[in-house]
């Protein structure tokens, strides 16, 4: 018998979701067969795939997996027993002093005590309690040799701030959020990450909520436990996470306050994905991005963006469709003018930062700023400004729009 306690990480997740989570080498069909065969069990009642695990729920598995140790089935047989001494103990304790209604085969031990780790004794106490993981310090995956190398980015992590149940981290620029085509194995955000949690010693790999495109920089929510993690996505996707963006554009923009509300429209190419704007077909999703001129510039202005949608490049795709491009921008950009800021300015890359990020999290409102990285704040530094006059007479004509 497989035994394994439910903790923060699995709580509210359906019991098949789980076992895959938990036994990633099993194959699907082997978890269908012993739930049908009524070989799972939890809390000592018969289980069903759709069932809903809670914090502190008690897995038992009367099969032997491939690939659970030996020596974890030698374990789990030996809780198993101690378990039921204990159990069958305290009822006899309880008849006998007549201050307990426990029947046979409940326990009044508290859940968080009676779990155990593969290849350790059982836990008897709170602080041991860490999920199903082999140990706090490894998640069963061998690292190659270039992901190796590559375990300097933990060690760099620009961390925001930190958290029991989060992380936010200001992500540089040319660095992957995860990883994928174009990406070398071990140079993404999210792989550094599971680096930091190894060294950290968490049970959990640490999880991106939200992603940003490579060329871009700036704050990104990470969930250091399943909870928050399903948590932080679900506020997400209802909105309830404000994120804000500095991105410096081409010209002036004729309002100092507006929306760009158009539909976006994934295209797939042997080049790279891109996003069209304002058609309106049933492949097309809704976008709608919020700007405010921070500071209007001789031929530029450097503007404060409020994303309602997430839509993949979006407030790239959107400017650009205004006639007014992210500066750096080399997939939607004015290729002549981003030339002419490498050689100039010293830009060599996406004018886009993800600045500040606002959400409520558990009653306690939360804003995070993080300020342009000192390559983008160069830039800005050799604008000039445009006369006051001239952005006061932008404001009130703004205004009267």
């Amino acid at each position: 018998m497989i035994t394994r306690q439910i903790d923060r990480n699995f709580a509210n997740m359906r019991l098949d979701r789980f076992l895959r989570k938990a036994f990633p080498e099993e194959s699907l069909s082997v978890f269908f067969s012993i739930i049908r065969k009524k070989k799972v069990r939890v809390n000592g009642v018969v289980a069903k795939a759709n069932q809903m695990l809670q914090e502190g729920d008690l897995v038992n598995i009367y099969e032997n997996f491939k690939s659970v140790s030996e020596d974890e089935k030698d374990m789990s047989r030996t809780q198993s027993a101690q378990i039921k001494a204990e159990v069958e103990a305290a009822y006899q304790a309880s008849q006998e002093s007549g201050a307990s209604s426990l029947e046979p085969g409940a326990s009044s031990l508290e859940p968080q005590n009676i779990i155990s780790f593969p290849g350790t004794a059982p836990a008897r106490d709170k602080s041991a309690v860490t999920g199903f993981a082999k140990k706090k310090s490894t998640w069963g995956k061998t690292l190659s040799g270039a992901e190796k190398q590559s375990n300097w980015g933990a060690r760099e992590l620009d961390i925001v701030i930190q958290t029991e149940d989060y992380l936010v981290v200001n992500k540089p620029s040319g660095l992957a959020s995860q990883p994928g085509s174009g990406c070398k194995p071990g140079e993404s955000l999210v792989e550094y990450l599971w680096e930091w949690g190894r060294q950290e010693q968490l049970d959990f790999r640490p999880t991106i909520a939200h992603r940003l495109d490579q060329e871009t920089s700036g704050m990104l929510l990470v969930a250091l436990h399943g909870d928050t993690l399903r948590d932080l996505t679900r506020m997400i996707r209802e909105h309830e996470v404000d994120k804000y963006y500095y991105a410096l554009v081409k010209g002036n923009l004729d309002k100092d306050r507006g929306t760009i509300n158009e539909k976006l429209t994934r295209t797939d190419a042997a080049k790279g994905s891109k996003m069209k704007v304002g058609q309106d077909d049933k492949d097309a999703k809704e976008a709608i991005t919020h700007y405010r001129v921070k500071q209007h510039y001789i031929g530029y202005d450097l503007v404060k963006i409020k994303l309602e949608t997430g839509r993949m490049h979006q407030i790239r795709a959107h400017f650009a469709s205004i006639g007014h491009p992210l500066l750096g921008d080399s997939r939607y950009g004015d290729f002549a003018l981003n030339r002419e800021v490498k050689k100039e300015l010293g830009l060599h890359r996406l004018f886009l930062h993800s600045c500040r990020l606002e959400f409520d999290w558990k009653g306690e409102k939360k804003v995070l700023d993080c300020p342009l990285p000192k390559e983008l704040q160069a830039v800005i530094d050799q604008l000039k400004r445009k006369p006051y006059e001239r952005q006061e007479n932008n404001f009130q004509r703004s205004r009267r729009r």
